[in-house]
């Protein structure tokens, strides 16, 4: 999968993409990451990559001939890119967006700053606008690595385990069930029996259960969305836990 990042910051981007699952899905050819400097395609000396607006008003507002001569030289390059803002005003994140975007071969990522960018940009060159939140940054690259870091590890052979991503929080609705790890016994907080009795299904049905209970202490909301076989509803039913999620999921 190939990822083109738009900025006028490139150095903000090079920690995040230089570690961890990132940088061995960059080494294994998984995914390509190439930094675009927008400034390398401004038309004045200066290269200037913002103006005041038109009417007055506060801040500055990104040029829109640098950005389109920076996705033109993309689109020559490798044609077919779809072509993502990073925008407040965009959909909002969610696990679902990015498994529908790891199915793209090509994403282009653009960064804005200050006020934004010209309208004429995201009217006529964008295709998608999304928002990681309802709050402002100083710019989009820490969104754009926030997709970048989420859709990379969806893809087929980036994690070490397979099952990783299937089970992680969010991807069938609900929070993920708590974690212990060595030691038995950490200050006299010891790890639940049932995940050292080696009974495969009752620990499965224990991290199925304790997977509910934590949404809906902390996000109930989510249960709207989640995903139950049958074998899960009659297991909610034996816990007296099916009536709790149908309120939130009627």
């Amino acid at each position: 999968m190939r990822f083109d990042i738009l900025t006028i910051f490139p150095q903000l981007l090079e920690s995040p993409l230089g570690e961890g699952i990132i940088r061995r899905a960059v080494a294994a050819g998984k995914i390509k990451v190439n930094i675009h400097n927008i400034r390398d395609f401004a038309l004045d000396k200066h290269a200037m990559t913002d103006d005041r607006p038109f009417g007055g008003g506060e801040g500055m507002v990104m040029k829109p001939e640098p950005i389109a001569g920076a996705l033109r030289t993309i689109s020559n390059d490798s044609p077919g890119g779809y072509v993502i803002f990073l925008s407040p005003q965009g959909r909002a994140y969610s696990q679902e967006t990015a498994a529908r975007l790891a199915g793209y071969e090509h994403l282009i990522l653009l960064c804005g700053r200050y006020e934004g960018i010209d309208e004429r940009i995201r009217a006529n060159f964008v295709d998608e606008e999304i928002s990681i939140g309802d709050y402002i940054l100083t710019g989009g690259e820490l969104a754009a690595m926030v997709l970048v870091d989420s859709i990379t590890r969806l893809l087929p052979g980036v994690l070490g385990c397979e099952d990783s991503a299937e089970n992680d929080t969010f991807s069938r609705g609900l929070l993920k069930n708590p974690q212990y790890t060595r030691p038995r016994d950490f200050e006299g907080f010891t790890v639940p029996e049932i995940l050292l009795s080696g009974d495969h299904a009752a620990i499965a049905e224990w991290r199925l259960l304790t997977s509910v209970l934590q949404t809906l202490k902390k996000r109930p909301e989510l249960l709207a969305r989640a995903h139950f076989t049958e074998e899960d509803r009659k297991i909610l039913k034996k816990h007296n836990l099916l009536d709790a999620v149908a309120k939130y999921s009627s």
